[in-house]
């Protein structure tokens, strides 16, 4: 049986994505600790306008809060002081595709590089 993955629960493993604090939000969203709490616990309700304040904090779109769930892979730059500036949300399907493509074209890249190795090595006499 399949769980719905909940609005407080997507924030909250942004959040752990992140590396930020329930204390970095709440100060973030001028409320208390406890109200931040609360939001990631589903013991309130959230209004639009919230949510998009939580999005503009965690530095993405609110379409992909929204639409996370535990399938998403999240790959974020990180900066010298070890956090997250800038991230990209994929579906593990769109990830695993694309390392598809990336070995096909390194397995291609390999192949030219031993041809022209052999071209080489045939012009000096090797």
């Amino acid at each position: 049986m399949e769980t719905e993955f909940k609005t407080g629960l997507k924030i909250k493993k942004l959040r752990e994505l992140r590396n930020y604090t329930q204390e970095f939000m709440a100060e973030k969203l001028s409320m208390s600790q406890t109200g931040y709490s609360n939001i990631e616990r589903d013991e309130t309700d959230v209004s639009l306008s919230r949510l998009q304040q939580i999005a503009k904090v965690l530095e993405i779109k609110l379409q992909d809060l929204l639409g996370f769930d535990e399938k998403m892979l999240f790959v974020g730059t990180m900066t010298n002081n070890n956090t997250n500036q800038a991230g990209v949300i994929f579906s593990s399907e769109t990830f695993e595709r694309e390392r598809k493509l990336y070995e096909e074209q390194i397995k291609q890249l390999k192949e030219e590089v031993a041809f022209l190795r052999g071209l080489v090595g045939e012009r000096a006499g090797f």
